[in-house]
């Protein structure tokens, strides 16, 4: 009798701490996050869970590790281990996230409301669509594959978005060799059958071809001997070189390997259309039109938003932009509390001569109408935070400090500055600026700097942190985002080349020691779980390179 005492009125506290519990929870700020990417399992992983009252919505329920995607296509590594699924992700954070599988639809910007829907097709009883109300809302869905409206794309290519593409890209791989050694085919309709064309000479369309080529010298070529010398792999680039968006060292790196492997790069070509036996485009230099076969064509010439966001878009001021626009601390412009982060929006940088004048008021304290180099080295710490292009702008002309733009029309130096010779040595910075790349390691540097932001959203909101307002009084509340370079482009199994901060480019054999410990490091930062020592199953020419990299970290 006692136990059954005991456990009745154990049972009433723990109901009554249930809707104490619950209580507190309804005083926390909702934040809502959009998307299981690089961006949105950043942001949940370092987010203090235990402030916010935080939902995830997405139609995909994993976490996709996708600078692997490439060696999927081709068996490197398996897809299983690239995955890790999103429950068990929060599932770490004691259940404070909730999470559901669904699209969404619509946002409701006036009303802070979001619309979704359940999207997977099946006979389960129940509504599939539902809404949520949002304090905070963080759009981090990525973007689509963008085609042009080039008529043919959609029936007749691959892509590679998703781990379902890369799958999809490496059956029909293996289902291009089997066709071309089934007896009664001419050799001329086995090499079309066993060319493989890639649209878009960005990372992905590289790191593809790259691994493609691996692929076929070291596997299929043994499994399928009688074809080997009928492959053809060509990378068709609308620009005048592949991976333009890198230091052009790294481009012609990537263009003289893939010269001595056999892989033709097209660059100067603009595909116009595509159809299920080939593909036709335009040669910029000639404006000639001409057709060639293929096996399978792989598009990865870029992305663009998704509808819903688009329409988001056109609520807020933005119809006429391409992609959403924030400022620099991932706010999106013309809605408040609403934040983006990753391939679905892009940092509309403030220009420097829109707040010239303001920044010599700031500087000027004496009010003399001049500033001196000792008033100049004041805001100068502000001016490079809060305008990162003057800082690219001095590396671009091979300045060592800001007080060099300090010179006479003649480039001697001088004492102090009138307003027109301030305007004068910052004149061409804004030049500099430059978009985000649309890559995993720009969207995973903005989840974790957001998370940090609202981690400290209340702190920071009486002791703000960032640069001076120099359009207004005090200091803005955090320091504005700033993307840290570490840019890898794989270019072949043992080798690459890579951008590194400083203005540093590294190619060759060692570098692909830091492809793999970049890799390493993301997996191993908790980003989704993944742990590449007991996950990834890499082939076996693989396995050494893994093992050595393993032992250095």
């Amino acid at each position: 009798g006692g136990g059954v005492v005991a456990y009745s009125e154990a049972q009433v506290d723990a109901s009554k701490t249930s809707v104490q519990v619950n209580e507190k929870d309804c005083k926390k700020k909702r934040v809502v996050v959009l998307g299981t990417g690089w961006a949105g399992i950043s942001f949940l992983k370092d987010l203090d869970v235990s402030a916010y009252d935080v939902q995830v919505v997405s139609p995909r329920n994993y976490f996709a590790f996708t600078p692997l995607l490439p060696s999927v296509t081709c068996g490197t590594v398996e897809a299983r281990s690239i995955v890790e699924p999103v429950r068990n992700i929060i599932k770490k954070r004691n259940g404070e996230i909730q999470f559901w599988e669904a699209e969404c639809m619509k946002i409701d910007a006036a009303n802070k409301k979001l619309l979704c829907r359940y999207t997977v097709e099946n006979n389960l009883v129940g509504n599939d669509e539902f809404s949520l109300e949002y304090d905070y809302l963080v759009i981090a869905v990525g973007a689509q594959v963008n085609t042009f409206n080039t008529p043919g794309v959609l029936e007749n290519c691959h892509f590679l978005k998703e781990v379902e593409d890369a799958q999809k890209i490496r059956r029909s791989v293996i289902d291009c060799f089997e066709k071309a050694v089934l007896p009664g085919l001419s050799e001329e309709e086995r090499r079309i059958n066993l060319h493989f064309v890639i649209v878009g000479g960005g990372p992905t369309g590289v790191e593809f071809a790259a691994e493609l080529h691996d692929f076929v010298q070291e596997d299929l070529v043994n499994l399928y001997p009688s074809v080997k010398d009928l492959v053809k792999i060509t990378v068709i680039q609308s620009g005048d070189h592949i991976l333009n968006m890198f230091d052009e060292r790294i481009s012609s790196f990537a263009e003289q390997k893939f010269g001595r492997d056999g892989i033709e790069v097209q660059t100067g070509s603009r595909v116009i259309s595509v159809s299920d036996k080939e593909i036709t485009m335009k040669l910029k230099a000639k404006g000639e039109i001409c057709s060639v076969p293929h096996g399978l064509v792989v598009w990865s010439t870029g992305v663009e938003t998704r509808p819903f966001v688009k329409d988001f878009m056109g609520q807020i001021g933005q119809a006429n932009r391409r992609v959403l626009a924030t400022d620099e601390w991932l706010r999106v412009k013309g809605c408040e509390d609403v934040y983006a982060l990753g391939d679905c929006a892009t940092i509309n940088q403030r220009k420097v001569m829109e707040d010239i004048a303001a920044i010599f008021k700031a500087a000027d304290k004496d009010n003399s109408g001049f500033l001196t180099v000792e008033e100049f080295k004041d805001v100068i710490d502000d001016i490079l935070e809060r305008y990162p292009q003057v800082e690219h702008y001095l590396k671009s002309k091979h300045l060592r400090d800001v007080t060099d733009l300090m010179k006479d029309s003649e480039g001697n130096d001088i004492d102090k500055v009138d307003i027109e010779g301030f305007k004068l040595a910052f004149c061409q910075a804004d030049s500099q600026v430059k978009n985000l790349p649309a890559t995993a390691q720009v969207a995973a540097q903005q989840g974790a700097y957001l998370s940090k932001c609202f981690n400290r959203k209340y702190k920071r909101k009486d002791n703000p942190e960032g640069p001076w307002r120099f359009r207004g009084s005090g200091r803005h509340q955090f320091h504005p985002f700033q993307y840290v370079l570490l840019v890898v482009s794989y270019a072949r199994g043992e080798q690459a080349a890579a951008e590194l901060p400083g203005d540093w480019v590294s190619v060759g054999r060692s570098t692909q020691w830091l492809w793999y410990s970049q890799t390493s490091e993301l997996a191993y930062s908790g980003v989704g779980g993944i742990r590449l020592d007991s996950k990834i199953h890499f082939r076996k020419r693989f396995k050494p390179h893994l093992r050595q990299q393993q032992r250095t970290l």
